[in-house]
């Protein structure tokens, strides 16, 4: 935390000057669409792509969404509506354990309150990673018969202790250079099920001793015998979320792939499956670029994804909507907004720097706009008892209040008036200081909405 610093200046989007950019030099000139997701030769020969640019929204479907979320929609979905683009939703569905279809219908109905569509010129832009999983094993085969990918029999622990470390490069597993026909053999076992889980994976061939830890043969497929919510109990194995990505984006034939800081290390193995995909002639150019930025690290909220479930798993909250949580569920049963949230991701900015936002922003943000908008009501906290003795008893009368100050179209609404008033403890003092201006004994004030009363007792 000492890292980081709270905002202060004026917000900014480094990704609008990307695109801009972008645009500027036609980077993605000739860019087709097909009107649907595809491999290369289902988009060479489709018409020119009418969306200037493509971003996407790809959670994945294993919790509710959170504050942090809000950010990432206004961004994708914002980002697309300024640039005559379309953003399309996507679920991450490739680890079957965590997912289900109550979280999808969740995020959906989130992303629909906060005022975004995955409709768009008469088109559903909704995905799933899981629908495009035979291609995926279909690509996975490529770079094995290209000799760009191995399956390793070591172990989880054997794998860990050769891949090295920060300063000490990793070491070449002994089923590395076997040939590409055993390979294949085995990858294809793998898809029928004959090895139990955990005995084997499908390994990247790049480079064990490079210094992005990341690139040293990186695995991209397992064996993980799970029910899948969208494709059942089709696959017994499943691709890695970072083999995944970078052919979902260039499947829907995204320009933009934003995502966070986490996956910066990441974005060389992004390039590197794309640039081989291409070469082998399964993909096409030109190809999606990653660019990430710093995720919403709000005080006094828990943005945890394992944290929230503990929570609601172990009843310390009523649900995922429990308005103490910072869920977006929660949020909405609290009252904040829409359009509160599009104005606190706007003065939060996007940036590539660490940084801790007050929650007092995200507050002041939802007061803003709620201060414009709603009507007003009174509530008495801690209540204490004013008689007005010279007031019939039985009897009340209708005093009238504006629903909003600096809005007479709104109207007005009524109070009611009796003899018996309640008042804020804090409103009165028996023996009050000079600066008590409020009610105390022999003094007068007015009630608001009615009557001039002065306290006799």
């Amino acid at each position: 935390m000492s890292d980081s610093k709270t905002i202060t200046q004026t917000p900014s989007n480094f990704i609008r000057g990307v695109i801009e950019r972008d645009l500027a030099n036609k980077s993605f000139e000739g860019k087709t669409w097909a009107g649907s997701p595809g491999d290369a030769s289902h988009h060479r020969k489709a018409p020119i792509d009418q969306a200037k640019i493509r971003t996407r929204f790809p959670p994945e479907p294993n919790g509710y969404l959170h504050i942090g979320h809000a950010k990432s929609i206004f961004l994708n979905f914002g980002l697309a509506k300024d640039y005559e683009g379309i953003c399309h939703l996507r679920f991450d569905d490739t680890n079957p354990e965590k997912e289900n279809q109550e979280y999808v219908d969740s995020i959906k109905s989130n992303v629909s309150w906060l005022g975004f569509s995955w409709e768009q010129n008469k088109t559903t832009h909704l995905y799933f990673a899981s629908n495009y999983f035979d291609f995926m094993y279909e690509a996975a085969e490529s770079l094995i018969q290209s000799g760009y990918a191995y399956v390793d029999k070591q172990t989880p622990e054997e794998i860990r202790i050769n891949r090295g470390t920060l300063t000490e490069p990793g070491k070449n597993s002994p089923w590395r250079d076997k040939s590409i026909d055993e390979h294949l053999t085995w990858f294809r076992e793998m898809r029928d099920g004959k090895h139990p889980d955990g005995s084997m994976i499908l390994r990247a061939k790049i480079d064990m001793a490079s210094p992005n830890i990341n690139l040293r043969d990186p695995a991209i497929y397992r064996i993980k015998r799970a029910h899948h919510h969208n494709t059942g109990d089709t696959w017994c194995i499943y691709p890695m979320y970072t083999f995944a990505h970078p052919i979902e984006d260039a499947l829907e034939k995204i320009t933009h792939s934003i995502c966070t800081l986490e996956f910066e290390d990441q974005r060389p193995f992004y390039d590197w499956i794309l640039d081989r995909l291409i070469e082998n002639g399964l993909l096409s150019k030109p190809q999606p670029r990653q660019y990430e930025f710093a995720r919403l690290n709000l005080t006094y909220a828990v943005l945890s994804k394992r944290k929230l479930i503990e929570l609601v798993e172990d009843k310390h909250v009523t649900g995922w909507d429990d308005p103490r949580l910072p869920t977006l569920e929660g949020a909405r049963r609290r009252g904040y907004t829409p359009e509160g949230f599009k104005l606190f991701t706007d003065r939060i900015g996007v940036s590539k720097a660490d940084s801790w936002i007050d929650f007092a922003t995200l507050e002041e943000s939802m007061r803003e706009v709620l201060n414009i908008s709603c009507e007003r009501r009174i509530a008495v906290l801690d209540p204490i008892e004013l008689e007005i003795t010279n007031y019939p008893k039985n009897q009340d009368e209708d005093c009238f209040a504006p629903n909003h100050p600096l809005k007479p179209e709104l109207g007005k609404r009524v109070v009611k008036l009796s003899r018996s008033v309640w008042i804020e403890r804090e409103d009165f003092m028996e023996e009050p200081s000079k600066q008590f201006f409020r009610l105390y004994p022999g003094n007068m004030v007015r009630l608001r909405y009615g009557y001039v009363v002065k306290c006799t007792s």
